[in-house]
């Protein structure tokens, strides 16, 4: 595993020094770069931590408690621009929907287990070096369905329907084939993990396409593709996939 750093917001001390043994036990290559208890104490730490000044790094991983001190962690959002992969920590099952609507990777109810926590601590470190997660279980079932909300009405959307999803601004968007898109509650992480890997591909963090959706492919320098799609968006989605994840993208599109 790769060095990582990492930083903890939690207002409860105990808890602060469970999470901290955890993670010597668990991922001794991790490296707590310091703790905050409360909303403000947090921006100030993570606004003079934003690798501008050597000495001073970007956590790669912010392990974030719900409730704090002075609020709760969602504030933190609103205050500054965060550059690690937050983990969310809570006691309560009730801010799921919440924690992945500010693009969480993950979501960790109290008491915390080990082996969710090397589950989400992998997931961070795929996320940080932007290389595609281990495949899901091909036995596992896949969503057919994703529930769009249209004011006061949920309307069900198939998955054979869907050209992308993608990411922007902290939000998750699915774009029908139509062109038109809608916003999701879930992550892409939480749609990758449950989507027909033999119709969708994670071209990038803020981009799951479907097979369906591609026209053709193009070459780009560096090693990497730009997929241009036979859907017509008028959005700014950006169809570049990563170069650690060409071999597979062109794996998946001859299968």
């Amino acid at each position: 595993m790769q060095k990582l750093t990492a930083f903890i917001i939690e207002d409860e001390p105990r808890a602060q020094r469970i999470l901290q043994n955890l993670l010597s036990s668990q991922f001794p290559e991790i490296e707590v770069l310091g703790c905050a208890a409360s909303v403000v104490a947090s921006v100030e730490w993570l606004k003079a931590h934003d690798g501008s000044v050597p000495d001073r790094p970007a956590p790669d991983i912010i392990f974030m408690d719900v409730e704090l001190q002075d609020g709760n962690s969602f504030q933190i959002f609103d205050k500054v621009d965060i550059k690690g992969q937050v983990i969310m920590t809570t006691a309560y099952d009730s801010y799921a929907v919440k924690a992945f609507e500010v693009n969480s990777l993950d979501y960790l109810l109290k008491p915390i287990e080990p082996e969710d926590l090397r589950r989400a601590v992998f997931r961070a470190e795929a996320a940080h070096l932007d290389i595609p997660v281990p495949a899901r279980d091909p036995s596992a079932s896949v969503k057919e369905k994703y529930l769009i909300r249209l004011n006061d009405r949920i309307v069900p959307l198939r998955a054979k329907e869907i050209a992308f999803f993608y990411s922007e601004a902290k939000n998750s968007y699915v774009v029908r084939a139509d062109g038109t898109s809608f916003v999701l509650d879930e992550s892409l992480d939480t749609i990758e993990q449950q989507m027909d890997t033999r119709r969708f591909f994670r071209i990038s963090r803020s981009c799951i396409i479907a097979e369906d959706a591609v026209d053709s492919v193009t070459k780009l320098v560096g090693s990497r593709l730009r997929v241009i799609p036979s859907v017509k968006f008028k959005g700014n989605l950006d169809l570049t996939v990563s170069r650690a994840r060409v071999d597979s993208f062109l794996d998946w599109l001859q299968q």
